[in-house]
Order: structure tokens, then sequence, then C-alpha cells
């Protein structure tokens, strides 16, 4: 399994062999179940009306979210690791070889394409895109942290996380990773080997900035910025000036996905496939569950709380290697 989504009342998954499904977020029923007939190598990406998947070889499958019925294929550059974004009539889709492509929805019809120049190494992790209002903001190689106008692809700010550091190529790898997290009027990014901070999504200024080094990206809820560092430390962080307000470190080297705030607590899962709940104000332990079983609850709590931490154990660690273009 991949990353599950929550839409309205839907949750959608897919499989690494291409199977996608439709479930009821109320009881777990499910509404369809249809294959790509082509394994796939992200997760899975939908709005109310469009599902999309993508594989390792470039290849696009849109299905109606109502029907499951396959809608359009398209194809991309390079093989693909994040899931789509699909939203505002388009599905955006983020290749390994610093290429967005935006295709309608609708039809599949290439609407624009935006690219930066390739780099030797980046972090072979999934680095995904996120649509608010009328752009899409996404990370890149290099620590920079683009807005991109959803009419045409133009860029509209494009903004420094982190500026690359060291004496070898492998030092300076400071890819942006995960997907940019959008609140209100801010947008939160982290880097590899590098830093986390908010800028404002209209200018793209920096509200605060501090070093963090991550490889799986940072979350929001109304006061906290949340990440997991690369030794397995989990921090939360004051929205408004990036203060630390705790760190739990007792979970250091399990390979911990990006963490998610679920009511008053902290979920974070790890390369076992546990769960782990903090407590949103102290960082302290509340419980443990082992994956697979909590889940089998399919209650929508558990599936929003598990839309990332709900990746196959492993995978996460298989995706975060250095890769050479």
């Amino acid at each position: 399994m991949f990353f599950p989504i929550l839409v309205g009342d839907a949750i959608y998954a897919t499989s690494r062999d291409g199977v996608v499904a439709r479930l009821d977020a109320a009881n777990g029923r499910r509404r369809w179940r249809t294959a790509a007939e082509t394994p796939v190598s992200s997760g899975v990406g939908a709005d109310a009306d469009t599902v999309a998947v993508a594989n390792e070889d470039g290849e696009v499958v849109a299905f109606d979210a109502g029907s499951g019925k396959v809608r359009w294929r398209a194809r991309v550059s390079s093989e693909v690791l994040a899931p789509p974004e699909v939203g505002a009539g388009l599905v955006l889709v983020r290749s390994v070889d610093n290429r967005i492509f935006a295709f309608n929805a609708s039809d599949g019809k290439r609407r624009w394409v935006y690219q930066r120049a390739a780099v030797n190494l980046i972090l072979h992790a999934p680095a995904g895109i996120a649509i608010g209002g009328d752009s899409a903001y996404a990370g890149f190689p290099g620590g920079k942290l683009v807005a991109i106008a959803l009419s045409n692809g133009g860029q509209r700010w494009e903004a420094t996380v982190t500026v690359p550091k060291g004496a070898t190529e492998l030092e300076r790898v400071t890819d942006v990773v995960g997907r940019p997290a959008l609140q209100g009027r801010e947008v939160c990014a982290v880097a590899y080997q590098g830093r986390v901070g908010c800028y404002e999504v209209a200018t793209g200024r920096q509200v605060w900035s501090r070093e963090l080094s991550s490889a799986t990206g940072v979350s929001l809820d109304a006061r906290y910025a949340y990440v997991s560092d690369d030794k397995g430390a989990v921090h939360a962080l004051d929205r408004s000036n990036g203060q630390s307000v705790w760190k739990q470190d007792k979970l250091s080297y399990r390979q911990l996905t990006q963490p998610f705030a679920e009511g008053q607590a902290v979920v974070i899962g790890d390369f076992e496939g546990y769960l782990h709940f903090l407590a949103r104000e102290s960082g302290a332990f509340v419980s443990r569950f082992d994956r697979a079983s909590w889940c089998r609850a399919k209650t929508a709590p558990c599936m929003r709380s598990c839309r990332e931490a709900g990746d196959r154990p492993g995978r996460a660690a298989e995706r975060r290697q250095i890769h050479t273009l």
C-alpha cells in the first residue's frame, strides 16, 4: 500500500500492482475497485471528480471518481515518486527530472510544463505539490521553494529554504522534501541537510526559518509546525516564529514518516509499521498501535491520520536514497 487519501466521504488507495479502490470513510465499505493495468510508483491523488496514479515509466492514469472507470492516460518525462496533485480542474504530476506537468482533469490534454535545471545528485524521495488558490507550490533540489501559476505554469516567486553547504556533492544535497504545507497565508517547507521555514503565499517572503534536516516533510495545524528530523526526533515548532515547543527523541533511527496532528495527538509511523501517538502540547507518548490492526477499524479519523503513516513498512526508507541523474 501507498498513501491513502481522504476526500469528502471517500477514501482512495492504491497498491504497488496498480489496483485502485474507493472506500466509504464512515464504514470502510468498498464502492469500487479497478486496475491501472500497470504497476504504480506513488500514492493516489484525488479530488471529488478525478483520481490519478503514476508509475516509474512516467505513465499517468486518471479515473472517474464516481465510477472508477479509466478516463485517460498520459505520459511525463521520467519516473514519478510523489502522488499526483488533483485540483482546480488539473492533474499535476511531478517527475524526478525536475519537471511538473499539468493535464486537464477532464480529458488529459497537456496544459503546461514547468521545468528547472537538472542536478547531478538528488534525494530519491517523494517531493509533492500543493495547490492553494490559483497557485501550485513545490520544492526542488538546491533548497528552493517556488509558486507556480495554475493558469499557465509561470513562476510567481522563488524562495530559498536553505543554501547548499559542504565540500562534496553528497554534502551539498539539499532537496526540499515532502509536500509543501499550506495553511492560511503561509506555506512551509523543509530541506534535507538544511532548514525548515514558512513563507507568505502571496510573495514568498520568509516569515521564519531555522536549521533542521528532514527527509519526509513538514505538516501544520492551527498553532504548530511538525517535523521528523533525519535522526528520528519529532519536533513541534511555534508557527508564528519557529521556536521549539517540544522535541521527542525516543524514536531515534526508526525511519519516521512525516508527523500529522489529529485532535490532541500527533501521529507518526515508523519502518516497522507502528503508529506512535504523541500529546500535541507536550510530545509525551500517549499510545502505540500496529498499523494493520489499528487501521482495520476503517474509521475516518484513523484513515486521515494514516494517509502518510500508512505506507508499507520500509518503503519510506527505500525512497530516501541519494540518486544520480
